[in-house]
């Protein structure tokens, strides 16, 4: 039996589908630029890839290895102005690569990247990095056989789902609608901009929106079929990131790790008094509700744990499977590019954009670059706040 339909709710300037952490972003940015707007998410605010991150506010130390220097600038420029405006959230922290005679990299090799790491982040006292003497009793459990050098820098960590709350309430707070759970049924396309249909608990309900942002990440394509016309969908990947929470052992600090089998980076961190271990880059097939954690890629992070800490007993007690949506190419996977793309009706006017891929660190910046492109065919309005300089509420 379908849900009864309700009236009109409303005319919105922009409606917003998907709350995770760029749908939370481009509500909280159109708002605060002064729009109307309506942020529609089907289950719970970040329940999706963004609670299922690294838990990372950072530049992408190993982004430097394909050259995105601008993404790392940006993400980098973007983790202070988090630590500024989310203090309780986002908080520095240490991480730690150890470098062994057998590593992809030689130690003079990760000097010169810390080195340009920094330097993109204005060479700040806080973003420092040091060459540590080869311990012989600290970091307990790290083999010491082989060990060349060990480096310490500095990045920052976060609670990404609490995070992608605060953002939604201070979205609320500057005015936005919030639909929660509800579903987008469809959207049709009028002359003065889209009719949509949304279904929220026991009722079904039309509002009007003039412009109309895809930011459900994984679903974006499951979306864009609810959308006539069809919208234009560009040719891209869903790639796994798997972790572990690990009860045993657990991590004294924040270790970065190059996998022994492939170089990729492995993160092995303390996370709510048990250690989170992760990430995996694997083609992900089929209904993006049914990702989950393979064995495969457990055995693959054990492996890595267990090449680093020889005498560990790893215990695990939960999984984590998030989705990456990354633009289809000749390159590995770890290769592709991190770069967030959006995909729009019209290059001068859009009515529709969509938001492909994009990193925990950057949801701000790409957020205001959804709403620089929207202004450009809706009405003026007053700014009621700049979101750099907004402090995010506690979600709590």
């Amino acid at each position: 039996m379908n849900p009864a339909l309700t009236d009109r709710t409303g005319d919105y300037d922009i409606a917003v589908i998907g709350g995770g952490i760029h749908g939370a972003g481009v509500a909280q940015a159109a708002a605060a630029a002064g729009y109307a707007v309506l942020l529609i998410e089907r289950s719970d605010w970040g329940a999706g890839t963004s609670s299922k991150s690294s838990k990372l506010i950072h530049g992408g130390l190993r982004y430097l290895q394909s050259g995105a220097l601008r993404l790392v600038r940006e993400s980098l420029r973007e983790r202070e102005t988090l630590l500024r405006i989310a203090p309780h959230l986002v908080h520095r922290a240490e991480f730690y690569i150890p470098v062994y005679r057998g590593s992809r990299y030689r130690p003079w090799q990760l000097y010169l990247g810390l080195t340009l790491y920094w330097a993109l982040a204005g060479f700040g006292r806080s973003g420092r990095f040091a060459t540590l003497p080869t311990p012989d009793t600290d970091f307990p459990g790290l083999r010491r056989s082989g060990l060349q050098a060990l480096f310490r820098y500095c990045d920052a960590r976060t609670d990404d789902r609490r995070l992608t709350q605060a953002v939604v309430a201070s979205a609320a707070s500057l005015g936005a609608t919030l639909a929660c759970p509800a579903s987008l049924q469809r959207a049709e396309r009028g002359n003065d901009g889209w009719e949509l249909e949304v279904v929220k608990g026991c009722e079904r309900f039309l509002a009007h929106a003039r412009t109309l942002i895809n930011c459900a990440g994984p679903w974006v394509d499951r979306v864009a079929a609810t959308i006539n016309p069809a919208p234009p969908q560009p040719a891209f990947d869903l790639v796994q990131g798997a972790h572990l929470v690990l009860s045993s052992p657990v991590a004294d600090r924040c270790y970065y790790l190059e996998s022994p089998s492939d170089g990729r980076a492995v993160f092995f961190l303390p996370w709510q008094d048990k250690s989170l271990l992760g990430t995996t880059e694997t083609l992900f097939h089929g209904n993006p509700d049914e990702a989950r954690t393979t064995q495969a890629e457990e055995a693959y992070l054990l492996s890595v744990l267990s090449h680093y800490f020889p005498t560990a007993e790893p215990v695990v007690t939960d999984r984590m499977a998030g989705l990456r949506v990354l633009p289809q190419g000749a390159a590995t996977v770890f290769k592709r590019s991190r770069e967030v793309v959006l995909v729009a009706d019209s290059p001068r006017q859009p009515r529709y954009i969509a938001v492909y891929g994009g990193k925990l660190t950057g949801y701000r910046a790409t957020a205001a670059k959804v709403v620089r492109l929207a202004a450009t065919a809706l009405p003026r309005r007053r700014m009621r706040a700049d979101t750099a300089r907004l402090v995010l509420p506690d979600p709590d």
